[in-house]
C-alpha cells in the first residue's frame, strides 16, 4: 500500500475541480479559484469558458500561475472575448454563468461569506482583506457557487463580521425575498478536511464527505457551529498522482497556492 503526501491546499484544489463540469461556464476569482479552474480544465472539463471579472471571456489557460497577473497576458490568451467588468457582470446576472469559484475568510451556515474584514468596527477592523472583488456578483448570481476555504473553527461562524457575498439566508431572510434569482446560491463548500452541500429545505450547511482517514467529528469539532450531517457520509479521495504532477510541475510549480496548509499523509 502507497502513501501520499500532499497539502490541505492540493486537497481543495483537486475536490473543487472534480465538480466543474466539462461545457460549462465558470466564474474565476484569483488565486486557488483561478488553480481549481486550470486543474479542471487540464484533466476534467476542457470545454470550459472561464470568465474573470476584469472582462476576459473564454481564455486558454497559461501556465504557470504567476501572481499578481489577474488582468494581465496569462489569463487573456486567445479570449473569446476581452469586455468591460460591467459586462462580465452583466452575462452572471443575466443567468449565463453556471459556476462561480470563491474563497471566504469566514462563512455561517447559511452559506454567507466574509472576505472584507475581521472586527465588529468597519472603520477599525482587526483586519481588513481586499473584499468583494467580483465576490458579491459571483454569489449573486452565478447558478452554483463553490467556496474553497481552509479548515479553521475561527472561520466557521453562527454569523459573520460583514457579509461580502450572500448565501441562502440573510437575516432571515430568503435570497428571493431579497431579490436574488431563484435557484442561484452556494452549491458546494469545500475545506481542508471535507465537503459540504446545503439542505434543501434549512438552507443550513450538511456535512457530505470527509478526507479519508478523518471521522465527521473530526471535522465538526473545529467548526464553531454543528452543521446538519447527511445520512451518508462519504469518504473523500486524496489528490491523485496525476492531479499532483500537474499541479506541482505545471500548473503551480514556484509553490505560490499548493505549498500552503497542513501537510497530509493517506494510505492508498
Amino acid at each position: 500500500m502507497a502513501v501520499v503526501e500532499f497539502t490541505d491546499t492540493e486537497f481543495m484544489i483537486c475536490n473543487a475541480a472534480r465538480l466543474l463540469e466539462d461545457n460549462k461556464t465558470i466564474f474565476v476569482g484569483w488565486g486557488i479559484p483561478q488553480v481549481v479552474a486550470i486543474l479542471a480544465e487540464k484533466l476534467y472539463s476542457p470545454n470550459i469558458t472561464q470568465v474573470f471579472e476584469f472582462g476576459a471571456i473564454g481564455p486558454q489557460s497559461r501556465t504557470p500561475f504567476l501572481r499578481g497577473t489577474m488582468g494581465g497576458p496569462q489569463n487573456t490568451y486567445r479570449s473569446l472575448q476581452w469586455c468591460s467588468m460591467n459586462l462580465a457582470f452583466s452575462y452572471a446576472a443575466s443567468g449565463y454563468i453556471d459556476y462561480g469559484v470563491l474563497g471566504a475568510a469566514q462563512i455561517d451556515r447559511y452559506g454567507n461569506i466574509n472576505s472584507t474584514m475581521i472586527g465588529d468596527d468597519y472603520e477599525r477592523p482587526k483586519k481588513r482583506f481586499p473584499g468583494s472583488g467580483g465576490g458579491n456578483e459571483v454569489a449573486s448570481y452565478c447558478w452554483k457557487t463553490i467556496i474553497v476555504m481552509s479548515h479553521e473553527k475561527r472561520r466557521f461562524v453562527e454569523r459573520c463580521d460583514f457579509i461580502t457575498s450572500p448565501g441562502h439566508v440573510i437575516d432571515g431572510k430568503s435570497r428571493e425575498e431579497l431579490g436574488l434569482p431563484r435557484g442561484t446560491g452556494p452549491y458546494r463548500v469545500i475545506t481542508s478536511m471535507g465537503m459540504f452541500d446545503f439542505d434543501e429545505e434549512a438552507k443550513q450547511m450538511r456535512l457530505i464527505g470527509v478526507l479519508r482517514g478523518l471521522k465527521v467529528e473530526d471535522v465538526v469539532s473545529e467548526m464553531t457551529f454543528k452543521p446538519l450531517i447527511a445520512d451518508e457520509v462519504i469518504e473523500l479521495d486524496p489528490p491523485t498522482a496525476e492531479e499532483l504532477k500537474l499541479l506541482r510541475e505545471e500548473i503551480d510549480p514556484y509553490g505560490l497556492i499548493i505549498s500552503k496548509g497542513k501537510k497530509f499523509r493517506v494510505e492508498v
